[in-house]
Order: structure tokens, then C-alpha cells, then sequence
């Protein structure tokens, strides 16, 4: 079987008429999508967002401190949030997996109530019931939230693992701390970590909540800047300048991840051990 053959072995081979059906289909597409981009460009100078008046402000120091000094408070927000969002994530999943009544249903509580609680809700109860201050009010309505979905994210990774693994860990003498530490958790990672990450990325836009109650991130500033009657209502421009940091941001913890798992993939404790070719052992008596 040749290797074309071989990558096609589910579908069959398209013919020339799907080729050139799919060719004319991909041209239309990029019509589509460049005819849609150049009509947003068209209506951006129609409507005067490019004149030098409502990007002077970027060229500031101050303005530039202020969208430095957002940033820094938005990565501040998110790292404490994914820290803490990742522990009580394992706690309520160790307590969801647990072999007591009391605990796991404590904990499914937690998670399904948590979860189904809007972010934006938490953060303002935590803010203005409790009196609590902008940064651990966001904090901590981001870190119940996704805590409680990644608590599920860890749970079902964990139920994954095929049942043999943890049995025949039992079957060593093992205990369940054990088997968990050990076992199971490290080969629930590798499927997991697309998921972990798209609910970190999750948070890292939910940050920008926090302008909601005068904490002064990213978004906050930006908020600021556009809304400057001085430099003639600068929205789109600062929708311009921050949309791209956001994104950059996003694309930068996907990389990560990716990093991540190529690194666990060439791990010693990961690859595969070549095995000494079988000898000749010792006969024994009498055995000719």
C-alpha cells in the first residue's frame, strides 16, 4: 500500500471533477472573505477612523504608561485567578472522585452550583455584598467559576485512564493517594491539557470583567482612552491597539500548551525504553 493510499484508507480519493469543484469553491471562499475585508477597511476611512486625531493619544507617555500599567494588572489578575482556579479545580475533583458519600456530594454541590453561576454575578456579589476589593473580588469570582468547570475537566480526564491502570496499581500495594499521584494523574494530563488550556484562555478574557467594578486592567484603560473627548472619541483605534494584545496573549498560552506537550513526549519517564534482546539463562539441572 503506497503512502497516499495509505493516509485516504477512510474516504475515497477525490476525482478530478471533486478537484476542480473544491479549487472553484476555494475561490470563491477567498473572494468572499477578501470582498469582506475590504469593505471593513472602506467603512473604517468612511468613517474617519484613521485621522491622525484619534491616534495622537497612542503617542503620549502617559497614555502608553496607562495601557502598560492595565496590562500588567490584567496578567497579575490572570495569575493569581489560574493558580487558584487550577487548585480548588483538583480539590473539588479529588472530592467528586471520593469514596465517601458526604464529600462527593459536598462537592458536586460546589462544582454544579459554582458553574451554573454567571461570572459576572459572583464578581459583583463578592464586590458589593462582602465589600471586598476590585482585585480579589475578581479574583475570586473568576477562581470559583473556572475552578468548578476545571474541577470537571480533571474528573472526567481522571475516569479516562483505563481501569486496568488503576487496578493492577491496587493490585501492587499501592494506595489510592498513590495510585493517584502516580498513576493515573500523569496520563490524565496529556488528554486534558487542550481543555485546561482553552478554560485558562477562558479566564484570561474574563479578566477584562474588571472594569465592571473600577479594577483598573487592561480593558479599564482602554475604556479611558476611548472615551476622551479630546481626541475625538477614539473607540475604534483602541479597539485596534488592545484586540490584538488580547489575542496575542491567547495565542501565546496555546503555544505554551504546545511546548508543554511536545517537552512530556520526549521525557524520559514518557518514551519508550529499548529492551535488551532476549540471552540464553541458565540451564538448569537435569533440563537438557
Amino acid at each position: 500500500m503506497t503512502q497516499t493510499q495509505a493516509a485516504t484508507a477512510l474516504y475515497d480519493i477525490p476525482g478530478p471533477r471533486t478537484r476542480k469543484r473544491h479549487f472553484v469553491y476555494g475561490i470563491v471562499s477567498t473572494a468572499v472573505i477578501i470582498a469582506l475585508a475590504g469593505w471593513i477597511v472602506y467603512q473604517l476611512f468612511e468613517t474617519q477612523q484613521f485621522t491622525s486625531a484619534k491616534w495622537t493619544p497612542f503617542e503620549y507617555k502617559g497614555i502608553q504608561e496607562l495601557l502598560l500599567r492595565g496590562l500588567g494588572n490584567t496578567l497579575k489578575a490572570f495569575a493569581c485567578a489560574a493558580v487558584l482556579s487550577l487548585a480548588l479545580g483538583a480539590v473539588l475533583a479529588v472530592g467528586r472522585l471520593s469514596e465517601h458519600r458526604a464529600v462527593r456530594w459536598l462537592a458536586t454541590l460546589v462544582v454544579e452550583f459554582f458553574r451554573a453561576m454567571p461570572v459576572l454575578v459572583m464578581i459583583f456579589f463578592i464586590f458589593v455584598a462582602l465589600k471586598v476589593q476590585p482585585l480579589p473580588a475578581l479574583v475570586a469570582g473568576l477562581t470559583l467559576y473556572n475552578g468548578s468547570v476545571l474541577a470537571e475537566v480533571f474528573r472526567t480526564g481522571i475516569n479516562s485512564v483505563e481501569r486496568g491502570q488503576r487496578e493492577a496499581a491496587y493490585a501492587l500495594g499501592m494506595r489510592k493517594t498513590q495510585v493517584m499521584t502516580f498513576v493515573l494523574a500523569p496520563q490524565a494530563v496529556r488528554a486534558m491539557l487542550p481543555t485546561i488550556i482553552s478554560q485558562l484562555v477562558v479566564a484570561l478574557k474574563d479578566t477584562s470583567l474588571g472594569y465592571l467594578i473600577t479594577y483598573e486592567e487592561f480593558l479599564h484603560a482602554g475604556k479611558l482612552i476611548a472615551s476622551n473627548l479630546d481626541y475625538d472619541l477614539p473607540f475604534i483605534p483602541v479597539v485596534m491597539v488592545i484586540s490584538p494584545i488580547y489575542i496575542g496573549m491567547c495565542m501565546l498560552l496555546s503555544w505554551f500548551a504546545t511546548w508543554v506537550a511536545k517537552r512530556e513526549r520526549r521525557s524520559p519517564k514518557t518514551e519508550a525504553v529499548e529492551v535488551a534482546p532476549a540471552e540464553p539463562g541458565t540451564v538448569l539441572p537435569g533440563v537438557h
